[in-house]
């Protein structure tokens, strides 16, 4: 039955051609933004897991960007500590010669002050954004300055003033190194800790055996141990002073173990969220122009219902 009122083919042919038009613009949304899930009403699970993994690992890139500051400071710190350490050998090795070498006392003592000064500017040039790992204010725990130590004429035994309580450097540091979720889904850190390092009091040991060293070692009477003490006294500083450098190498180490870490993971992460939103262009371009055929045949085939009515008006020739 033909009617001019009704035209259930064009009727058809137009609903085929919206169907198209609607898949036609959801493709050229994916190719213009490169996704497939843009927002929940495309896949409301996807959606939201992505979403909480994008956070998940712009949390961690600002986790390792924090982390560069820590290492750079620890990396400071190990550098001077290392520099220090060599010249506390050579301390040593001067405060040595001396033992069977009581010629040129003065001279000795001249490049063991010269030494401690260039350990004095060391530590000085040791902080990196004024972060102190060394103790270069030399600063005892509770921020007020540090009692001086005192050296015995006759043993070179160095003993600690009364009232010393320990060094700021000494408090461990907890630094955050990275951002997980528990099984109900709760944030928790994780964490390292750094030791700072105290090379002020290692400083103060060598600058006490500087200041009294040709005075007392040159005693006839009790030079020897005056020696013989003071060696022991350097001796126990450069071990001191290689230990600190020891702890802050490993302590910059395991900063960059992290890094590299938290740098995988987020790159894990940033290609998780990829393949659950991200658009396949190579199928997104050979659906774009198959849909294109099909939105140019549906057009023709509404053009051709439409003229269907036409064909009535020869029933009244």
């Amino acid at each position: 039955m033909s009617s001019i009122l009704t035209n259930n083919s064009a009727t058809s042919a137009l609903s085929t051609l919206r169907n198209i038009n609607s898949n036609l613009n959801n493709t050229q949304d994916r190719i213009s933004s490169g996704l497939k899930v843009s927002s929940g009403k495309d896949n409301a699970a996807y959606f939201a897991i992505s979403e909480t993994m994008k956070g998940d690992s712009g949390m961690t890139k600002a986790v390792n960007e924090s982390l560069t500051l820590t290492k750079n400071s620890v990396a400071t710190a190990r550098l001077g500590a290392e520099q220090f350490a060599d010249l506390a050998t050579e301390f040593r090795d001067k405060v040595a010669f001396a033992q069977e070498n009581k010629g040129g006392l003065d001279e000795i003592e001249s490049d063991l002050k010269r030494l401690v000064a260039d350990m004095t500017a060391i530590m000085s040039q040791s902080t990196f954004n004024g972060d102190d790992i060394v103790n270069a204010g030399g600063k005892r725990a509770d921020g007020t300055a540090a009692a001086a130590a005192t050296i015995s004429a006759t043993t070179g035994v160095i003993a600690p003033a009364a009232g010393v309580t320990g060094s700021a450097a000494a408090a461990p540091r907890e630094v955050i190194t990275g951002v997980s979720r528990d099984s109900a889904g709760a944030l928790q850190t994780t964490k390292i800790t750094v030791s700072p390092v105290d090379l002020n009091a290692q400083r103060e040991k060598f600058a006490l055996i500087a200041s009294a060293f040709s005075a007392n070692a040159g005693n006839a009477t009790t030079g020897e141990a005056f020696l013989s003490g003071v060696l022991n006294e350097a001796d126990a500083a450069t071990k001191a002073t290689v230990d600190a450098a020891t702890s802050l190498g490993q302590s910059e180490k395991s900063i960059e173990r992290q890094q590299e870490f938290l740098t995988k993971l987020s790159d894990n992460l940033d290609s998780g969220v990829g393949a659950m939103v991200d658009a396949n262009m190579e199928e997104e371009a050979a659906r774009l122009q198959a849909l294109q055929v099909q939105q140019q045949l549906a057009s023709q085939s509404l053009s051709i219902a439409n003229q269907a009515p036409q064909n009535i008006l020869s029933l009244f020739r």
